[in-house]
């Protein structure tokens, strides 16, 4: 493929300075002090262990700390979260990207769906945040995959397999709700990458994957600022190193836990998003919204 004749002022424009699409100084920062006195005297209340190649669900009240861990191995994790009344309301993996960056660590927030646009969990604790971002520009915990599936595979390989991360949320959401699997296939949607190291190449900005530095013993703790449905799928390339949806890498399960802290004072859950739906339209005075 040959390229376009750069412009004589290619280099001005390249050395154009970024702007951050959406500053968020405005945002409330998290109360992290309030997140540590909650980490610091909690009580385990319930645990969903996630077997290899497999997916499972739990249930985190409003107010109790989710955590993910790491159990037998290297081990990456694809999350799911949703309103646990409403499987519309759901983690917003594109708006959390644009928001806090490619990948979440402490004091970062998920956010949820349109119309509702809110907290739905912060990260408070992360035993993996010294890993920063390494020299090929490679992070943990992304929000930039989407999550391995039938049809990406299908489609580039001519394959069937079926515990990729897509089909194990369907089963696994499926199993939970009640819901077909036809019905349940169409709430499964983009990912936080739990444990998942990632980035772009440099030269043709392809999404990459590498070893994850995870360890037994490793986890990520979520505060749940809203009811949740938290549906986690343990990968079926295991530390994806070399591939993500194979029988042939070696796989670990996964744990989830979910603890009460002792105190909530000073806490509150959070809004709905404030926009008021008209989109420009005018309602007149007593026929309602849309």
């Amino acid at each position: 493929m040959t390229r376009s004749d750069p412009p004589e002022d290619a280099d001005a424009r390249r050395a154009v300075a970024p702007v951050i699409c959406y500053p968020v100084d405005a945002l409330p920062p998290p109360d992290m002090d309030f997140y540590e006195r909650a980490r610091a005297d909690m009580e385990l209340q319930q645990t969903q262990i996630v077997p290899p190649r497999e997916a499972a669900a739990i249930r985190v009240p409003a107010g109790h700390v989710l955590r993910l861990k790491s159990v037998d191995g290297p081990q990456v994790g694809d999350l799911n979260l949703f309103a646990d009344d409403d499987l519309s309301e759901r983690f917003y993996s594109g708006k959390t990207r644009a928001l806090h960056g490619t990948h979440l660590s402490t004091g970062d927030r998920m956010w949820s769906s349109f119309p509702h646009l809110r907290p739905m969990a912060t990260v408070i604790h992360d035993t993996l945040d010294w890993y920063g971002i390494d020299t090929f520009g490679g992070s943990v915990h992304d929000v930039i995959g989407t999550r391995c599936d039938p049809y990406t595979g299908n489609l580039l390989s001519g394959t069937q397999y079926h515990h990729c991360c897509h089909s194990n949320l369907t089963r696994a959401l499926a199993a939970e709700t009640g819901l077909s699997l036809k019905d349940a296939e169409a709430h499964v949607h983009d990912v936080l990458n739990v444990f998942m190291c990632t980035g772009f190449t440099r030269d043709t900005g392809q999404y990459f994957m590498k070893a994850s530095p995870v360890r037994p013993g490793d986890y990520l703790d979520l505060f749940a600022e809203i009811d949740l449905l938290a549906v986690l799928s343990a990968c079926p390339g295991g530390d994806c190193s070399a591939e993500h949806s194979s029988d042939a890498a070696a796989c670990y399960p996964l744990l989830m836990e979910v603890f009460r802290p002792a105190s909530l004072a000073g806490w509150e859950p959070p809004a709905k998003n404030g926009y008021d739906g008209s989109h420009g339209v005018h309602v007149p005075s007593g026929e309602g919204g849309l």
